[in-house]
């Protein structure tokens, strides 16, 4: 059996899904459905007696401790973590909370539980963290992209504290001897995305004809990695990675926030054109950028390609087409998620 920490959340789900397209072996999911958490991501595994649902936080020590012992995963896979910079400006503390100190909970218990195995298992458990590019902090137009070895300037609450996240990972392989393993990803994309960021807010607010909000000129330059490619990444990652080893992961699809949302609108204009026959790109407006915007990111990726075989799949082209099929044939998913607090959300955040 796996432990997923974050299994509800948008990466963690589409990981639990590909897992069983792939593997027959359990997964104990470990999720506190906050906001962004939503179960019904997971609907299609219902019955499914390999799937084992748990409602908790990974700062409660007691229930981590109860549920190592019981379950015996052979490796733990940590998604769970607050992840939208905007929240993390405007209230910093639960990013503090969840991806900081809880990180540290589970590294505690986990250390407990690994220091406990019978020596054949504990050579073969790992504890795989989820991170982000945005610890590296912000490229200028003609850096080379983020190699591993790049030190960590982060800009932002919420990428401050993944940073601390992976340095207390770092620290509990190199202190304690804990097998650990780290990815860095870049900009995720693709089903069950929750509609707060850039992909999956503009497909809705133009099918709603509501504005299509972009920060600042709309020149931040991202690369953008489709999250089935991810989710192949991690497997890889998990199965042949050396412990102690950090692995970037991208997709090699750097562009600007402003060409991404007008990728989507010719996508719309073919797959479902506005009642007037007029572009969706006609709702795009420009909006008062946040305060310290990254203004590039870009993942070197050759590490992992070099050392375990892993490429994406999807081109920007391929991915972006089957994210934007995926929604208009799950319009009551977007319905549920999109509550009236998602709204009083994006009308705070997004004000013109």
């Amino acid at each position: 059996m796996i432990l997923v920490t974050g299994g509800a959340g948008f990466i963690g789900s589409n990981f639990i899904l590909d897992w069983f397209r792939h593997s027959d072996e359990p997964v104990l999911n470990l999720d506190a459905l906050t906001y962004a958490g939503n179960l019904e991501n997971l609907a299609s595994l219902e019955g499914n007696t390999s799937h084992v649902f748990v409602h908790g936080n990974i700062g409660d020590t007691d229930l981590l401790t109860r549920l190592l012992s019981s379950h015996r995963p052979r490796a733990v896979l940590h998604f769970a973590a607050e992840s939208h910079v905007d929240r993390s400006i405007h209230g910093p503390d639960e990013f503090i909370q969840t991806n900081i100190v809880g990180t540290f909970r589970l590294l505690e218990a986990v250390r407990a539980y690994h220091g406990q195995l019978p020596e054949n298992e504990k050579n073969d458990f790992r504890f795989l963290h989820v991170s982000t590019d945005e610890v590296y902090g912000s490229l200028e137009k003609d850096e080379p992209p983020f190699a591993e070895t790049r030190r960590y300037e982060p800009n932002s609450p919420y990428s401050a504290s993944k940073a601390a996240s992976d340095h207390l990972v770092r620290a509990y392989h190199h202190t304690y001897g804990l097998p650990v393993l780290t990815t860095n990803c870049s900009n995720n994309y693709g089903p069950y995305h929750f509609p707060e960021k850039l992909i999956p807010l503009v497909i809705h607010n133009a099918l709603a004809g509501k504005p299509l909000p972009i920060y600042g000129d709309g020149q931040q330059i991202r690369d953008w990695l489709y999250v089935g490619d991810h989710c192949a990444a991690i497997r890889r990652v998990l199965e042949a990675g050396s412990p102690g080893e950090t692995y970037n992961v991208g997709g090699w699809n750097e562009m600007s926030n402003l060409d991404v949302v007008r990728t989507l609108c010719s996508l719309l204009d073919e797959f479902q054109p506005r009642g007037d026959a007029r572009s969706h790109a006609e709702q795009i407006v420009f909006v008062a950028d946040r305060p310290g915007h990254d203004r590039r990111y870009a993942i070197d990726a050759r590490k992992l390609e070099r050392e375990l075989g892993w490429r994406p799949a999807e081109t920007f082209a391929s991915g972006i087409r089957k994210t934007v099929r995926w929604y208009l044939d799950h319009p009551d998913w977007v319905a549920r998620v999109t509550s009236g607090a998602y709204r009083e959300w994006t009308a705070k955040q997004y004000r013109a």
